[in-house]
């Protein structure tokens, strides 16, 4: 998707998108669709925490200053390994040797034919008046900083 089709996004409109056949998340400022992803894994395990944070912010899982995983020593091998406490995720190699260990691509938490926009650091109330009417309407409008 280009850059400039890309929109931004409330917290609010995100979390609608919480099912398999429709799934979005956001971390890091990013909203990624994880439709795709969620279809391809469909009945796996590694999916089962992507399904129970969807529609949700998942920056926590991040390092803010790399955007890759967080990472934990491995109490047993002392091997740096990625951190997933709710269970294996989707394009994260196993923490310990094993034969089943294949090279993963591009991860999809940096691939870009996820990304579909970005989340607003700051929704605001918009209030409309029809003053002819006395009729309102209040709304939430994405910010977005134009100072770039």
């Amino acid at each position: 998707m280009a850059v400039a089709a890309r929109r931004h996004y409330t917290p609010a409109e995100v979390v609608v998108h919480n099912t398999p056949n429709d799934l979005w998340v956001s971390f890091l400022g990013r909203v990624l669709d994880l439709t795709s992803l969620a279809q391809e894994y469909d009945g796996t395990q590694e999916i089962k925490p992507i399904l129970a944070h969807a529609g949700k912010d998942i920056s926590h899982w991040f390092d803010p200053r790399t955007g890759e995983l967080k990472h934990r020593i491995h109490p047993v091998t002392g091997v740096r390994v990625p951190y997933t406490p709710h269970g294996p995720i989707p394009h994260v190699s196993l923490e310990v040797p094993n034969p089943l260990w294949r090279p993963v691509g591009v991860p999809w938490w940096v691939d870009p034919k996820y990304v579909i926009g970005f989340l607003t650091e700051k929704a605001r109330p918009v209030r409309i008046l029809n003053v002819l009417t006395g009729q309102e309407c209040t709304l939430t409008a994405s910010t977005v900083d134009t100072s770039l």
